[in-house]
């Protein structure tokens, strides 16, 4: 390979992407052959299915294909990045076969690096120098260690997927590249990148005059556990959980062993027995719901234990009905479609003050699937607290690098959230909507990586 040609790769939370920067200064996205048109956005999903005693596995959108048109669906897992911090998930057991952790992210990194290959016409060498983002806090750290733990293991997957020479760049430094080849003057900048698990801020300096050097002058970054996916959750939270037996209680019965209660006699009180107070009990364990609010955990739902639970769950129900939508959902491994739902949602939203929500896959009370009208207003109430937060982490950061908002020349967002109209308000209260930009949330970190190889 000649070594003008640099790669940068962007392995997310719920989508990938694979970019190619020439010596000319041109960036060239990977495309990934789907049913219908090619993407540059690759899904990280995994699809595992058993086949007569042998385990096929697909990644991408091959994964969704093979997920939707099988008869009977196998273990379709998400969100695998989110784990990485995790000391405590090493892997998990599918059809029998124990996997770690970094051989299920490894395999779908090996099918990016086989594409690329096939792009190019001949295999990655020792030379070929790939740029990985990665992400200021990664999803559900706590520490520096954490953080470097996380770092470590992704580092482990892509060598077992064969890339032979890997250095890391903090995401929203590579939207930083990305958005630096756009400009034929210096400016003060702040990046939002918002993925799937994490939302990161950094202010910089970028310019023709810091173009050809190998680092840029930051002037800081912060970052928060919360970005897509959290708001994904809100929605499960509100509209599927309930119509799943979140709020379902278990059946009470009276007593056939109770004292009879004694008649009232002339000048006489009634003596009756102790009163006892009445235990109001759940009939589904609250980690279940808190389960399927999160989609790298929801795949894991599918299990023996789980379903016992389930089972014995719908017997004591008030109502089984919606214990037996829950078991379906389960069962059927629905997640794909229900992340489906909650994304159609969310982009209606932001493009609307009403829309529907439509699970048509689940039928929790014998009508035509889950439908629920939504308005913006409901949602931006069910994430105000993340909204809070997200403030709080731009305002701690210009605090902390005494930048005030008018010294911000540029705001460049990146990421599907940075759509959200309540999102977009954070930034242009502080900075002007003027100075906000939004770049093409899927592919921008990608080329930015690849621009930083060079």
């Amino acid at each position: 390979m000649p070594q003008t040609l640099k790669i940068g790769i962007d392995f997310g939370t719920t989508n990938s992407s694979v970019a190619l920067a020439h010596s000319s200064g041109a960036v060239e996205l990977i495309q990934f052959p789907t049913a219908t048109t090619p993407t540059e956005s690759f899904r990280s999903v995994l699809y595992l299915e058993q086949h007569k005693g042998r385990i096929a596995s697909y990644t991408g959108p091959q994964a969704i294909q093979h997920y939707l048109a099988a008869d009977s669906p196998g273990r379709l897992i998400q969100s695998l990045k989110s784990y990485l911090p995790s000391r405590t998930l090493t892997g998990t057991e599918v059809f029998g076969r124990r996997y770690t952790l970094e051989d299920l992210i490894s395999r779908i990194l090996a099918d990016l690096r086989a594409r690329t290959e096939s792009h190019l016409g001949h295999s990655l060498t020792a030379e070929t120098p790939i740029t990985v983002g990665r992400p200021v806090r990664f999803v559900s750290a706590e520490t520096d260690e954490d953080d470097t733990f996380a770092t470590e293991r992704l580092r482990s997957a892509f060598v077992q997927a064969g890339y032979p020479n890997v250095t890391f760049e903090l995401e929203p430094i590579a939207a930083a590249f990305a958005y630096e080849s756009t400009l034929d003057h210096d400016e003060t900048i702040l990046i939002g990148d918002f993925g799937g698990g994490t939302s990161d801020f950094s202010l910089l300096v970028v310019g023709p005059s810091h173009r050809h050097q190998p680092t840029r002058k930051i002037i800081g970054n912060a970052g928060l556990g919360l970005a897509g996916d959290t708001f994904d959750a809100r929605i499960v939270r509100k509209l599927v959980s309930p119509a799943l037996g979140a709020d379902t209680l278990e059946k009470t019965y009276a007593n056939p062993f109770a004292p009879p209660i004694p008649k009232r006699f002339p000048g006489r009180a009634a003596v009756l027995p102790p009163r006892r107070e009445l235990k109001i009990i759940p009939a589904v364990p609250a980690w279940i719901y808190a389960n399927l609010e999160r989609w790298h955990y929801l795949s894991f739902l599918k299990t023996r234990n789980v379903t016992d639970i389930l089972r014995a769950a719908r017997v004591r129900a008030e109502e089984p009905e919606k214990i037996d939508a829950l078991i379906t959902l389960v069962d059927e491994d629905l997640g794909y479609q229900l992340h489906q739902a909650v994304q159609r949602l969310k982009m209606d939203l932001s493009a609307h003050e009403t829309a529907q929500f439509r699970f048509p896959e689940l039928d929790p009370t014998g009508s035509r699937g889950l439908t629920t009208q939504v308005s913006r207003s409901d949602f931006e109430s069910w994430i105000a607290a993340d909204l809070q937060s997200i403030e709080t982490c731009v305002d701690t950061l210009l605090t902390s690098t005494n930048t005030p908002p008018n010294r911000v020349d540029r705001v460049f967002l990146t990421g599907g959230t940075s759509f959200v109209p309540a999102v977009r308000r954070i930034f242009e209260a502080r900075f002007t909507s003027g100075r906000v930009r939004t770049g093409n949330e899927f592919t921008s970190v990608a080329r930015g990586l690849a621009l930083r190889s060079q």
